[in-house]
Parts: C-alpha cells; sequence; structure tokens
C-alpha cells in the first residue's frame, strides 16, 4: 500500500534551518507531483510548495526565497530546506501526493522567537 513517512522536524530558534524528507513507498514516486502542506493550530492545511514530476517548483507566497523543495527520485524521497525560519513557520507539516488522499503522519515544526 501507499505509504509516505516524515522526518526532520525539532525546534529551532527564529533565524535557524531544518530539512524536512518525505519517503514514499508503494508507489512509482518519479512520475507523482509532490506537495508540502502545514497546519498551524487552529488553522486550515495551506500548501507551502509543489515539486512536479519533471523538477518545476512553485512555492507558497509566505515561504518563497527562504523554502526549497527539491527530490530524488532514486531514494523516493521529497525534501524541504527551511532557512531564515520565523515562529509564524510553526506548524504541523505533512507531504502528500498531488490529486490523492495519500498523506503522511506529519511533522512538526516549532520556531522560538
Amino acid at each position: 500500500q501507499v505509504q509516505l513517512v516524515e522526518s526532520g522536524g525539532g525546534l529551532v530558534q527564529a533565524g535557524g534551518s531544518l530539512r524536512l524528507s518525505c519517503k514514499a513507498s508503494g508507489i512509482i514516486f518519479a512520475i507523482k507531483a509532490m506537495a508540502w502542506y502545514r497546519q498551524a493550530p487552529g488553522q486550515q492545511r495551506d500548501l507551502v510548495a509543489v515539486i512536479a514530476r519533471g523538477g518545476n517548483t512553485n512555492y507558497a507566497d509566505s515561504v518563497k526565497g527562504r523554502f526549497t523543495i527539491s527530490r530524488d527520485n532514486a531514494e523516493n524521497t521529497v525534501y524541504l530546506q527551511m532557512n531564515s525560519l520565523r515562529p509564524e513557520d510553526t506548524a504541523v507539516y505533512y507531504c502528500n501526493i498531488i490529486d490523492t488522499a495519500y498523506w503522511g503522519q506529519g511533522t512538526q515544526v516549532t520556531v522560538s522567537s
């Protein structure tokens, strides 16, 4: 079955960096567009970044220039490099296979001021 497993979250001070990973199994990863979303307490789940199967990327305005999404098809993994983190980036981060209901379990990112 399809499985997405996120890792890499944690507690970091404002201005710091984290790298999230999402390893996929049970799918032909290389042909799938992938996305990272995030959900803060009491808020809706928002799109953060998308990477197409060909490598094209798109970002939410709030993270442009600070976050970078990438993929390693050989490792069936999508990454989210997060730099210059801000307290408002605090959320649970989820990976998703675009246009499907497949989600990971989420990884908590907490940015202290």
